[in-house]
């Protein structure tokens, strides 16, 4: 049985590491409960597992926030970095927003959330914000994504500065791994939920 997120280390105040995975203790949940590609067969073609490993990555980003109310979303756990999953998530939305403006040619969209930092800065224990920040994420990829089906080719180059599609999508995917590396340590310093 896992250990309870309410265990604490008496001498230090910090949470006790623990993990809902029975089967494999350094997963964040049993093979059966985990919503990502998990059966070891990567879809054909290079697009194809571009997405796969995209959406992978959207999806443990959200795993690591789900369970979480608003005080613990918004807990700056690695002082003095104003990083915290709220943060996160709202710098995602950002960021999908300016991958359109890499994609045309267009006036560039205006930022979500104000000037640089305000994504993580404006960060607070508040559940208004926490419901927004989910709902801009959602909102934001759904759009992106819509705009990127557009240009299938991989070769194709996009935008102003013509970069190829190929590298956009690799650097999505770089993205969402970096901050969900960040969201692993985020998270074990609010609870002490482990796994990958």
């Amino acid at each position: 049985m896992p250990s309870s997120p309410d265990n604490h280390d008496e001498m230090s105040e910090q949470p006790s590491r623990w993990s809902r995975a029975t089967v494999y203790p350094d997963m964040w949940v049993d093979p059966d409960d985990d919503p990502r590609n998990t059966d070891g067969v990567s879809p054909d073609g290079e697009l194809a597992t571009l997405h796969d490993y995209l959406t992978d990555y959207r999806t443990t980003l959200l795993m690591k926030c789900d369970g979480l109310d608003a005080e613990q979303l918004a807990r700056r756990s690695v002082p003095p970095s104003t990083m915290s999953l709220l943060g996160l998530l709202r710098h995602l939305a950002e960021v999908e927003r300016d991958w359109r403006n890499w994609i045309t040619t267009d006036e560039p969209l205006p930022k979500l959330y104000g000037a640089r930092d305000t994504d993580f800065d404006g960060a607070l224990p508040e559940q208004e914000l926490v419901d927004a920040a989910y709902a801009d994420l959602a909102r934001e990829q759904a759009a992106t994504d819509a705009l990127l089906a557009e240009h299938p080719d991989l070769g194709e180059r996009v935008g102003t500065d013509g970069i190829a599609v190929r590298e956009l999508m690799v650097h999505r995917v770089e993205e969402y791994a970096r901050h969900c590396g960040h969201a692993d340590l985020l998270r074990e310093c609010i609870d002490g939920r482990v796994g990958q």
